[in-house]
């Protein structure tokens, strides 16, 4: 378990829901700083980020003009977040459960979901299928459910094989149950787990273009909010929301489905909380994620927050649907995508006479969602009370130790 990940204590549903949220995160938090790299050079260099803004502000580029420095260096912003993310969770989740034999050959079986949709030609529905890899999107659940699944296995078989190997043929006989295991897996992953992850973003997306339909836009935070903490948020927003919304804003109109799922308010909103009255080993962390988040529009950077503590998916869901209600009485709406989905990007892609409903909606979304996690993480009293309790025990063992040492004496 990650050291910035609290250990969970105790029985019950509430527990199992805590203890499998926290091995989520644990997978997540070990690999930030390659989420803020991804979001940092994201920000800086996709066509309308921080150095193509500069130089079109300064050196008189055209609107659409790019540099030759941010095309070039954007280039590797597709391959992080479709092969190196997933592949450093299914890594880590690997490790985890089997220690670096379970991280190599999950990252091995992690890369077959990865690459399902070439392999199968088959995708989301309202999403183009992929002729080859780069035409691949995000798939986060390949390494959440491939890397520890594998190690399994792997650790499943080690134990069967312990003491029964003659001598000399250990390494040999690991090396090759890894990569058998490893490959077989990368094959169960192109041919079960791609179709079904395939599925669960169809799924999802139908039900989100039905309330979308009948007119319940802030229900849909209720699909959309839980989905982005499981890393589908690529997938409901391109491959469901972008489109209607596009077709909405053609000739000029502005249409507020580009917001259901980029909106930062309820991720800013849950930062704070976490910042705040979150556990005290995670509050450091903290800052850098809200910068990442909020200017950067790298919403990835808050989920293992949500993951540690799941329950703090209903403040997102609150939130959400509060900033969805407001747009929706105030009239917002954003003429085009804000990829990414930060507030630099939503003053950008918002018309003249949105713009202050938009931040409006953002501000509400993320107070709402501040207010909502505060409760639920009690003001920060449970951790304090933890925290105290281990203070106290060690006191305790202190004092005995002194004890004994003087009655020694």
């Amino acid at each position: 378990m990650s050291a910035f990940t609290p250990t969970v204590t105790g029985t019950g549903p509430r527990a199992a829901i805590q203890r499998f949220g926290a091995f989520l995160a644990g997978m997540i938090m070990p690999n930030l700083g390659a989420f803020i790299a991804w979001g940092l050079i994201t920000a800086l260099t996709i066509e309308n980020g921080w150095v193509n803004l500069i130089a079109r502000a300064w050196f008189g580029l055209g609107p659409k003009d790019v540099t030759s420095f941010s095309s070039t260096v954007s280039t590797v912003v597709g391959p992080i977040i479709v092969f190196l993310l997933p592949i450093l969770i299914g890594y880590t989740g690997g490790r985890l459960v089997h220690g670096q034999r379970g991280a190599v050959v999950g990252a091995i079986a992690t890369i077959g979901a990865v690459v399902a949709p070439v392999a199968l030609q088959i995708a989301p529905a309202g999403l183009p299928v992929p002729k080859d890899i780069t035409g691949l999107g995000p798939n986060f659940l390949a390494g959440f459910i491939m890397g520890p699944l594998t190690a399994l296995v792997l650790k499943l078989w080690d134990r069967l094989v312990d003491g029964k190997l003659a001598s000399g043929f250990e390494m040999l006989v690991d090396n090759f149950s890894a990569g058998i295991i490893g490959g077989a897996f990368a094959v169960i992953g192109i041919y079960v787990l791609g179709p079904i992850i395939i599925a669960i973003n169809t799924g999802l997306g139908a039900v989100v273009d039905f309330l979308v339909e009948s007119g319940l836009l802030p229900l849909a935070s209720i699909i959309v909010e839980p989905a982005k903490v499981l890393f589908l948020n690529n997938a409901i927003g391109n491959g469901v929301l972008v489109p209607l919304g596009t077709q909405q804003a053609q000739g000029g109109g502005t249409s507020i489905l580009f917001m259901i799922e980029s909106n930062p308010g309820p991720g800013l909103g849950i930062l704070v909380a976490m910042w705040l009255f979150g556990p005290r080993a995670v509050r450091p962390t903290v800052p850098s994620a809200m910068i990442v988040h909020f200017l950067g529009g790298i919403h990835e950077i808050y989920f293992p927050y949500v993951l540690m503590k799941p329950i703090l998916v209903i403040a997102t869901i609150v939130g959400g649907a509060a900033g969805v209600l407001t747009f929706v009485l105030l009239g917002g709406g954003l003429i085009a995508p804000a990829s990414p989905g930060s507030i630099i990007a939503y003053i950008l892609v918002s018309a003249p006479g949105t713009i202050v409903a938009n931040l409006i909606g953002v501000v509400i979304a993320a107070g709402v969602s501040f207010v909502v996690g505060m409760l639920l993480l009690g003001f920060g009293r449970n951790e304090r009370t933890a925290m105290d309790l281990d203070e106290a025990n060690a006191q305790n063992a202190a004092n005995k130790g002194r004890k004994t040492a003087v009655a020694g004496a």
